[in-house]
């Protein structure tokens, strides 16, 4: 049996108790302003609001009549005096205050017009995700803080095809050019032989700032010092509890397997098969438009897989995504 720890879920997803099932329930706009290094701003609610001192991301009350996106170029206009050019949809996350339950549309917005300055009286800080140094954050935005140190590249291991002294030769290169985060994924291989490479990708990775998840085997990830686990979808079913890991990550190909995913605290999901595959052909796909409609559900972030390269992440993001998850294509070179 897996090991496992018991967790609570509410710091992703507050289910509406039978007190505030009446209220009805807020939508909100919320805007992860982040600039090209990475660092992202966050606001200090005023004292004449609820909450008051508490930090957040930017972003308001979607009004009737407007989409999330509409209220979120409206908001950071009015609340901080920018015009929004570029905005990703992301996650999106329902909580329940003493006051309130809100349903919060999370965009990361890359592109904007003018200084952001304050128009509330409110104040603002530039963070990076990895050393947050403003608090407290307000309940609902806390959470998000970690998914932001998640990278737009999610790499899976090729070791099969390429054989292991080229695999972890490609590995260091693509370390040096910005990788951080790696699935060991090679289901023919023995489960000595998979400790060993393991062990040996783990000081390239963990000298750069990258993680390892290993697919499927928890036992080993933690008698090795990984840094978590891919489980599998029949993993997903079987499970009551999320694994004892830090990081955990699921396979998903439909909306039950998504919401499963969040229900046992997984800290991502990898969302397939998009685009068609060079090891599945004439599979079913899911496309851009069905993977879009399941990822703007999802309160966790949403890798896309299958049929991608690298010039796919701009499509990627634009269709609610996280990133992209890359195997053959990821150590090209």
């Amino acid at each position: 049996m897996l090991p496992v720890k018991r967790r609570r879920f509410c710091f992703w997803k507050i289910d509406v108790n039978s007190q505030a099932e009446n209220k009805k329930i807020v939508d909100v706009a919320a805007a992860v302003l982040q600039k090209p290094d990475g660092i992202f701003l966050l606001a200090q609610r005023p004292k004449d609001k609820i909450w008051a001192g508490y930090w957040e991301f930017p972003g308001g009350k979607v009004e009737s009549g407007e989409t999330p996106h509409h209220a979120l170029v409206r908001e950071l206009r009015e609340e901080l005096g920018i015009e929004v050019e570029t905005a990703y949809p992301w996650i999106m996350r329902v909580f329940t205050y003493p006051h309130a339950t809100v349903r919060l549309h999370f965009f990361r917005v890359t592109q904007w017009q003018g200084e952001p300055h304050p128009h509330e009286g409110q104040q603002f800080s530039w963070q990076p995700a990895s050393a947050v140094k403003v608090g407290p954050m307000l309940p609902a935005n806390a959470p998000v803080l970690r998914a932001l140190s998640l990278p737009p590249l999610y790499a899976i291991s090729n070791v099969q095809e390429l054989g292991g002294g080229e695999f972890l030769r490609r590995l260091e290169v693509a370390l040096n050019n910005g990788l951080h985060l790696v699935q060991l994924r090679e289901k023919s291989m023995a489960r000595n032989e998979l400790r060993d490479l393991a062990q040996q990708m783990l000081p390239l990775l963990h000298a750069q700032g990258a993680k390892l998840l290993l697919n499927g085997d928890v036992e080993l990830a933690r008698e090795i010092g990984a840094d978590g686990v891919q489980l599998t979808s029949m993993q997903l079913a079987e499970l009551d509890e999320r694994p004892a890991v830090e990081w955990c990550a699921a396979s998903c190909h439909n909306a039950e397997e998504l919401r499963r995913a969040e229900a046992l605290g997984c800290d991502f999901v990898l969302l397939s098969p998009v685009l068609p595959t060079q090891s599945h052909p004439g599979a079913p796909v899911l496309g851009w438009e069905k993977f879009a409609a399941l990822a703007a559900e999802s309160s966790i972030p949403v890798y896309a897989l299958g049929g991608l390269t690298h010039a796919d992440v701009q499509a990627a993001w634009q269709h609610g995504a996280h990133g992209i998850a890359l195997l053959r294509q990821a150590w090209l070179g």
